[in-house]
């Protein structure tokens, strides 16, 4: 297991399904309609993007995937994690809105930290959309921390 900076030991992602309730593992097929239905819930969809299409992707190749919680047999908590050779990314991170406020979120982000380390990432990063005030906090409590940087980005059609 590797270490965190304040001494934590990161969990092992669990690569087997079935997971005990709370333990968190590689999305699989029958999962994805409810993994969809929590970024719903949890405001994390938006119109352009297709949360079918981000899963598909991520499930796509080696360098990102799609962890998953379960409780009482249902998904109650995501994270998507990629790394780009460089650097981890974590995307829609989400728990059940009757299970925030649990620890299930910080357990999100540990497994996905450990899964990028485990594939080689030195630094992890995320984007918080700035009008997400109340998600911040959270993350600042976890030792994340303002890059001070611009996030630039445009569309491009596919040839």
């Amino acid at each position: 297991m590797s270490a965190v900076a304040d001494g934590e030991q990161l969990a092992p992602v669990l690569a087997a399904a079935p997971a005990a309730d709370g333990e968190f593992v590689e999305i699989t097929d029958a999962d994805v309609e409810q993994v969809v239905e929590l970024w719903q819930a949890c405001g994390l969809t938006r119109p352009w993007n297709d949360p079918y299409v981000d899963i598909a992707e991520a499930r796509a190749g080696d360098g990102s995937t799609v962890l998953v919680a379960r409780a009482d047999g249902r998904v109650s908590a995501t994270a998507m994690a990629g790394h780009d050779g460089h650097r981890g990314w974590l995307y829609y991170v989400a728990v059940a809105p009757e299970a925030q406020s649990t620890g299930l979120g910080r357990a999100a982000v540990v497994a996905a930290e450990a899964w990028l380390v485990a594939r080689g990432a030195r630094k992890i990063q995320l984007m918080v959309r700035t009008t997400n005030t109340d998600v911040i906090g959270f993350y600042e409590r976890l030792g994340y921390a303002d890059q001070e940087c611009t996030v630039l980005g445009r569309w491009v059609e596919p040839s």
